[in-house]
């Protein structure tokens, strides 16, 4: 079976009506992805392209680039969220609760579901140990938090063919690697359903900032343009709206003001329903068992 076999296309507009909590037209979800990058071998992502266009290793500005985000960007987003209250979604390789130990404390302290996000920042097709990959960061962040992750983000939302099953199998239940809805969608594994989170590659700040290249305010822009059209469309039927940061994107000073203020847009609108990924899945699943098949 080919991968997207595995997921039927569903049009949005035969879904059956989905009631969030309180009535709310949209469930916004943030995730802050927080991310290990070895210096020792080339950069996930730069900012400054290589000298004569050679990469050298070790790649001293593009790893302090992620690593500002670690040192002040983080702190910046943490206060954001935490003073306006939000539930926040911290997708994180699970050796930063080795490497990062007050980042990863500050996340615990505030509440905040912890996400697996991979072990170190790398696409899962590097992996010469998928599996063990997957539980080493699983087993991490439980030896850490106490808790078990129930939700996972691919690094670069990059799977193979067997990440599905290996996911299921180290007991992931919801994923953020489909960005193909604004509703969750659940996948069959031999190990028991999958659930899709409705994620985003769209108002996530590395698109529009690290690819895309535009000016601090677009992240605003965009993502009030996002809600509005989600918050209208929820008065028919339940939408999911993601917002994905990064410590090293909006966590700096130029850009920080942005996100605070598309928080508080959404903040000041009624009908909002702020959750975590599992929450959303855990909704979802209640709903689609609420409604007769």
């Amino acid at each position: 079976m080919r991968l997207t076999d595995r997921l039927p296309y569903q049009a949005i507009v035969d879904r059956p009506r989905l009631i969030l909590p309180n009535n709310a037209r949209v469930a916004v979800w943030v995730i802050l992805n927080v991310e290990e990058w070895g210096i020792e071998r080339p950069m996930p992502r730069t900012v400054l392209p290589p000298p004569m266009g050679v990469p050298l290793l070790p790649d001293v500005p593009n790893w302090s680039w992620h690593e500002y985000g670690m040192r002040s960007g983080f702190w910046r987003q943490h206060q954001a969220l935490t003073s306006r209250g939000i539930p926040t979604t911290m997708a994180i390789n699970g050796n930063v609760c080795n490497s990062y130990p007050r980042v990863a404390g500050a996340g615990l302290e505030a509440g905040w579901e912890f996400m697996g996000h991979g072990f170190v920042q790398g696409p899962m097709h590097k992996l010469e140990d998928q599996r063990g990959a997957i539980h080493a960061a699983m087993d991490s962040i439980e030896a850490f938090t106490g808790t078990r992750p129930r939700s996972w983000e691919s690094p670069g939302l990059t799977e193979t063919p067997e990440t599905l099953d290996l996911l299921r199998e180290a007991g992931v239940e919801y994923l953020a690697d489909w960005v193909l809805d604004d509703l969750p969608q659940a996948i069959a594994t031999p190990h028991g359903t999958i659930t899709t989170v409705p994620y985003t590659v769209e108002t996530n700040d590395i698109p529009v900032y690290a690819l895309q290249g535009h000016s601090s305010d677009e992240f605003l822009r965009r993502g009030t343009d996002q809600f509005d059209r989600l918050y209208a469309e929820g008065a028919l039927n339940a939408r999911v709206m993601a917002i994905s940061i990064h410590p090293y994107i909006t966590g700096v000073p130029h850009r920080i003001r942005y996100l605070e203020e598309l928080l508080d847009y959404i903040g000041g609108h009624d009908g909002v329903a702020w959750m975590t990924a599992s929450e959303i899945g855990d909704w979802y699943t209640a709903e689609m068992a609420r409604i007769p098949s």
